[in-house]
């Protein structure tokens, strides 16, 4: 283990550590070794120089996760520049939002990719870029207008012997050198402001709790871009383990996963879901015979999610992770931990942080009681920035708000119950839309499953559950209400309305997009007249 919080010093020591270990590996079957990796990080770094970065100065990067995505942060780390990754299914709007808060000198895009013109789209949003506005100077680069720079697996390089001695305030790992945006699932996304040891806290965090060695081989098949792509970066070089990229997930991707020897199965609760459906489609054999675990975050994960895991892909079943952009990894499963930790709670707090669990007037509660879950400390990024942000995102003691509902045990275990602003309110009561989606997860016609609220002039709200049905099943509303009330459900919590989809929406953590599911119900209003009415029949 390398305990360095800085992302150069870290690379160079992995290289003097293990040179000729394998650290990434694709899809297309290329790999590269430690010391490989920083040689062509300072050759890309003399590339990136001659273009003009350098120190401090802010370059954007929009690339699928590829190894030359990995190079890239690796070179601007040398530079001391300040990085600023966007994820790919970014478009105009969001790319407009995003380069007219950062200001960049550089953006780094794909030609096209998958079919979607990025140098098209980058050209257009640079061209109409306006000028910062006078009141907010201090938030944007100052500096020449931003330049596109097309990168198609290829990054510019030159003699690395150009590059002069970096100052030592350039590998301060404290000096802002990550502006991260939120993925936006309830507005527009902000822009977090991050240290190279912010991220290193809990990619530590990581490292530790699940005992990582070089052996270890990660999934990697989430963007790159993403904050949780950057602190795998992190929790590798700190280990010397390997990771495998892929640029996008297929129905083969878990396969080559198993071939290439995946230990850990990456990817957030719903790859986890998507993992033990291949496996399911082959159960003569393990889809993974060197997992140790399979690793949920990202999005609520199903208390029976473990325990299938464990019977059918193996390992250690489900270990689990909390954060956000704002704090990344700020719980982690421990490889110790027992069965019903595993199942349901996201791990053990993070040491290095302070948490508090919060009532609604702000006041810390006991552990094991529920209300918001708040965290200071070093995994926690300085703020957005755009400044104005602050004020809402950090209480009067410097805790930030997750907005997420949960609980602190006495031995640290973190359970989320759900989100602040992902209650229903009918007739009054508070009802947790967590509580009834894990239990209309165990249902065996459903795959995948969001409950919301809608308007409703009799109650206030009333409980709508959007569902993606399992091949060949079937449901109404009658039955959902059957399965609920045998359940043991309370009535005013059972869902008054059922939406069967063929998908839901996500965005690229996972995450489902519930002010998208209730922004398209809620305009047309519905409500099944023959679904209300059996809800009605039965007391709901």
């Amino acid at each position: 283990m390398i305990d360095e919080r800085n992302l150069w010093p870290l690379i160079e020591a992995r290289a003097a550590a293990t040179p000729d270990a394998v650290f990434l590996l694709d899809e297309r079957g290329e790999e590269i070794r430690f010391k490989a990796f920083r040689d062509r990080c300072s050759r890309v770094a003399a590339g990136l120089a001659k273009l003009g970065v350098g120190p401090d100065e802010r370059v954007s990067w929009q690339l699928p996760t590829w190894i030359e995505s990995a190079v890239l942060a690796g070179a601007l780390a040398r530079l001391g520049a300040v990085q600023n990754p966007i994820l790919p299914i970014y478009r105009k709007r969001e790319l407009a939002q995003i380069l007219g808060e950062v200001r960049p000198r550089l953006l780094v895009v794909p030609s096209v990719w998958r079919g979607f013109d990025y140098q098209a789209m980058a050209h257009a949003v640079v061209d109409e870029m306006p000028a910062a506005p006078s009141d907010q100077k201090e938030l944007r680069f100052a500096g020449p207008a931003t330049q596109v720079l097309v990168c198609d697996r290829a990054l510019p390089e030159a003699d690395r012997s150009i590059l002069a001695s970096a100052p030592r305030s350039t590998f301060d790992p404290d000096a802002l050198r990550w502006i991260l945006y939120t993925s936006g699932t309830t507005a527009a996304a902000k822009g977090a402001l991050h240290s190279d040891a912010s991220i290193a806290a809990g990619a530590l965090g990581v490292s530790t709790s699940l005992a990582i060695d070089s052996d270890d081989r990660w999934a990697i098949p989430f963007p790159f871009t993403h904050i949780s792509g950057i602190a795998m970066l992190m929790v590798l070089l700190m280990t010397g383990s390997s990771a495998i990229f892929v640029e996008q997930f297929e129905e083969s991707t878990p396969e080559l996963f198993g071939k290439l020897g995946c230990t850990f199965a990456a990817g957030g609760t719903p790859l986890v879901v998507r993992y033990l459906a291949s496996q399911r489609r082959n159960p003569s054999r393990r889809l993974f015979p060197r997992l140790k675990a399979a690793m949920a975050g990202a999005a609520p994960k199903p208390p029976q999610l473990h325990g299938e895991v464990r019977a059918e892909l193996g390992g250690l079943g489900v270990v689990s992770c909390y954060g956000s952009t704002e704090v990344p990894f700020a719980s982690v499963s421990t490889i110790h931990d027992d069965d019903e930790r595993l199942a349901r709670t996201e791990g053990r707090t993070a040491r290095s942080a302070e948490f508090r669990v919060v009532d609604e007037q702000g006041r810390p509660l006991d552990p094991g009681a529920s209300g918001e879950i708040r965290i200071r400390g070093p995994l926690v990024c300085r703020g957005y920035l755009d400044r104005r942000l602050d004020a809402e995102a950090f209480d009067a003691d410097g805790f930030f708000r997750t907005g997420d509902l949960g609980s602190i045990d006495r031995d640290g275990y973190l359970t989320i119950t759900g989100r602040l602003k992902d209650v229903i309110i009918r007739n009054g009561e508070n009802i947790s839309a967590k509580e009834v989606e894990d239990l209309l997860y165990v249902h065996p016609a459903i795959a995948e499953a969001a409950v919301i609220g809608l308007p409703d002039a009799r109650t206030g709200e009333r409980g709508c559950a959007v569902v993606v049905l399992r091949p060949g099943a079937s449901i109404d509303l009658g039955g959902l209400v059957d399965y609920c009330r045998e359940a043991g459900l309370a009535a005013q919590k059972i869902p008054e309305q059922l939406e069967v989809l063929a998908e839901l929406p996500h965005n690229a953590s996972g995450k489902i997009l519930k002010h998208e599911l209730r922004a398209r119900l809620a305009s047309t209003n519905r409500l099944d007249g023959a679904g209300a009415a059996a809800a009605s029949r039965k007391g709901v």
